[in-house]
């Protein structure tokens, strides 16, 4: 983690605003690298490419005859997964937006889907409590593992490197090590919606429904700092690093983006933050490369784009 701070976020001015989706967007992502782009998905059931930068729409994706609750982006940016109430996964060609492949084997509704680094492995995870493993490359349709430790809803994964991170309702984040074959529970007491490691992967945020968002140690589940003076207690929202990583940006149900000071944890200005969305901020994403970019996504239908004042 970088210690030198950058712009913060609530320094940031609106730059676009888009009328993304009838109803709430439950998820919003930029595609991987330097790329400009940006999907979403939403209470619509429909799926939405984006050039933020002029506000465009680019594509729509249909398919889905539920909520699309999660999307992710391969490395090379040619494909994305998506899930949602279907208990199915779609496979997607980007520039065609056809189907590649649909995927079945859950129980219930897919909260989140994420591609291992080379977009080989897919793991989903469902509101039956488990996580499940696809190999891409396989004919077979079926799941090549299924974790089953959860007592709760799976609402979100992170596949690192050597290891796969998943949060619950239960209140655990487990982080599976790949490499040793061995699991890790972090007990944090509260349902876990949001799970986001560093870049170095030492460390990792957990966005709970006790409106506390928590860094923990991702070796040893030790509490590093907390953050808190947002509302999320109902929700499933986002929380994620700053620029940097020298601060902690979250949306809260009231439609304000706060942000904290990374090392001390303190409230950064304005305190408190401007209500920019009507309704709850389920997203906050900050563009993979361009430090001065980030993302809210809202209950309201609309993803806001920030960047820094000219």
């Amino acid at each position: 983690m970088a210690p030198s701070r950058g712009p913060q976020p609530l320094a940031r001015t609106l730059h676009q605003t888009l009328k993304a989706h009838k109803g709430t967007v439950n998820v919003a992502t930029y595609a991987k690298g330097t790329a400009k782009y940006l999907l979403s998905g939403g209470q619509d059931r429909t799926i939405r490419l984006w050039n933020p930068n002029v506000g465009t729409v680019i594509k729509a994706y249909s398919g889905h005859g539920y909520d699309v609750l999660s999307i992710t982006v391969s490395h090379d940016n040619s494909k994305f997964a998506s899930s949602g109430g279907d208990r199915a996964i779609f496979l997607w060609d980007v520039t065609t937006g056809n189907t590649i492949r649909r995927i079945s084997g859950h129980l219930g509704k897919i909260n989140v889907v994420d591609f291992s680094q080379e977009a080989t492995v897919l793991a989903s995870g469902s509101y039956d409590a488990t996580v499940k493993l696809w190999d891409l490359r396989a004919q077979s349709r079926q799941a090549i593992q299924s974790l089953d430790e959860a007592k709760d809803s799976i609402q979100t994964i992170h596949v690192g490197p050597t290891y796969i991170m998943t949060g619950s309702v239960d209140g655990h984040v487990r982080t599976y090590d790949l490499r040793k074959g061995e699991l890790r529970s972090d007990f944090i007491g509260h349902p876990v919606t949001a799970v986001v490691p560093t870049n170095d992967h030492q460390s990792y945020l957990a966005t709970t429904l006790d409106s506390h968002v928590r860094l923990m140690d991702g070796s040893t589940g030790k509490l590093l700092n907390d953050f808190q003076g947002h509302v999320n207690a109902s929700y499933r929202c986002r929380a994620c690093f700053g620029f940097n990583e020298a601060s902690v940006v979250c949306g809260d149900e009231n439609g304000a983006v706060w942000a904290w000071d990374l090392l001390d944890a303190t409230v950064l200005q304005p305190n408190p933050p401007p209500r920019v969305h009507d309704k709850v901020i389920t997203w906050t994403e900050h563009h993979p490369a361009e430090g001065g970019e980030m993302i809210t996504a809202s209950a309201d239908g609309t993803i806001k784009v920030w960047s820094l004042p000219k």
